[in-house]
């Protein structure tokens, strides 16, 4: 294959990743319950994704009772177009690491219903973004 056919076919390729791949920002508000405490958590994250999968990492705080906790988490979802987000996530916050799933359903463009159950934590409330 001479080097012009092959620059087209790269080129080609690069170009269908770059049309298929996509990154947004995105906020989130939250009841939950973490570690025994019932509060409201508001975060922010970074989202990559390219043919339906994507990698989320973000942070935020948790306002409960009378203290304010910091936590950072890691999603990886898979869209199901028309219809839901669905993946896995792990929240770090203070001593404690905890797996959890996410569902998300769409209201709106851009803004989703969202929950995310696991051991010791539940939260359920709207995302914004992504």
């Amino acid at each position: 294959m001479n080097g012009f056919i092959k620059a087209v076919l790269a080129a080609s390729f690069c170009c269908g990743i770059a049309s298929a791949a996509s990154a947004g920002i995105g906020a989130e508000g939250l009841g939950a319950r973490a570690d025994g405490h019932w509060g409201g958590e508001i975060g922010a994250g970074y989202s990559w994704g390219i043919a339906g999968f994507s990698i989320t990492p973000g942070a935020g705080v948790l306002a409960s009772d009378d203290r304010t906790r910091l936590y950072g988490r890691v999603e990886a979802a898979y869209k199901i177009p028309l219809f839901a987000k669905v993946g896995a996530g792990v929240r770090f916050s203070g001593d404690h690491t905890r797996p959890y799933g996410t569902v998300a359903l769409p209201i709106l463009p851009k803004l989703d219903i969202k929950g995310n159950a696991g051991p010791k934590y539940y939260a359920l409330g709207l995302t914004l973004g992504y």
